[in-house]
């Protein structure tokens, strides 16, 4: 062999299958280069070995969740943060990051205005569904750190339901989590609703994150790190 040929091709022959099986086996991170897996079928291969490990399937590459912990004033760039060098160390999902788990993600749910926090990216059609459909019924929980004095039935305000620029808010479970952050747990708010809220009470939103969509908490998962939505965490 003088000219390197795509290793799609290089499978084919060592496997007997056909080209889209190949890919699929490539894809699907079950095709080793020299030792090494290489999930890139037009990679180019010369004398190298290439293998199939135990178990290989030419299946199509399950679709992904990943939980994304966001910097405070990079929701611009959130995509960029997404990469095989920057999944949490401490995953306890046994998942093998391929290149095709960044590919054909789409966001659910934004952040509040200006928030950081837990952002999902999504390959899986039903878990978009679930976040954009049932958007009203989840419980989004933010801590927010505030500065300034608090009126003194602020709290209590909150909590029956606000009445700012002629718009009703529904009562809210707001409560405090030490003497400068609030902890609001609230269903579909709209892109200002926090600030709007501490505001009509004295308060000035210094940040705010986002910890928990439905039953999946971000947890321990530092910022500018991801991790995949494990099998069995239900939004």
């Amino acid at each position: 062999m003088s000219e390197p040929i795509r290793l799609s091709k290089r499978v084919i022959e060592l496997t007997g299958c056909s080209r889209r099986e190949a890919e699929l086996y490539i894809e699907g991170g079950w095709v080793t280069v020299n030792g090494v897996v290489i999930d890139e079928p037009q990679f180019k291969v010369l004398e190298h070995k290439v293998a199939l490990l135990p178990n290989a399937s030419p299946a199509p590459l399950a679709s992904v969740t990943l939980l994304l912990n966001l910097p405070a004033d990079m929701e611009a760039n959130a995509v960029t943060l997404l990469s095989a060098a920057s999944r949490w160390a401490d995953d306890q999902t046994d998942i093998r990051p391929l290149k095709g788990h960044f590919t054909h993600l789409s966001s659910a749910l934004p952040l509040q205005r200006q928030a950081s926090g837990l952002l999902v990216f999504t390959q899986d059609w039903r878990t978009r569904r679930k976040l954009t459909d049932d958007a009203a019924k989840l419980e989004q929980e933010y801590v927010v750190e505030v500065a300034g004095t608090i009126a003194a039935d602020g709290l209590e305000r909150m909590r029956r339901g606000l009445r700012i620029k002629g718009q009703e808010l529904p009562p809210a479970k707001v409560s405090w989590q030490n003497e400068t952050h609030l902890r609001f747990p609230l269903k579909n708010p709209q892109p200002v609703q926090i600030v709007a809220m501490c505001e009509a009470v004295g308060l000035k939103v210094l940040s705010m994150k986002r910890i928990r969509i439905g039953g999946v908490p971000m947890g321990k998962l530092p910022a500018g790190q991801w991790r995949y939505l494990a099998a069995g965490e239900r939004f």
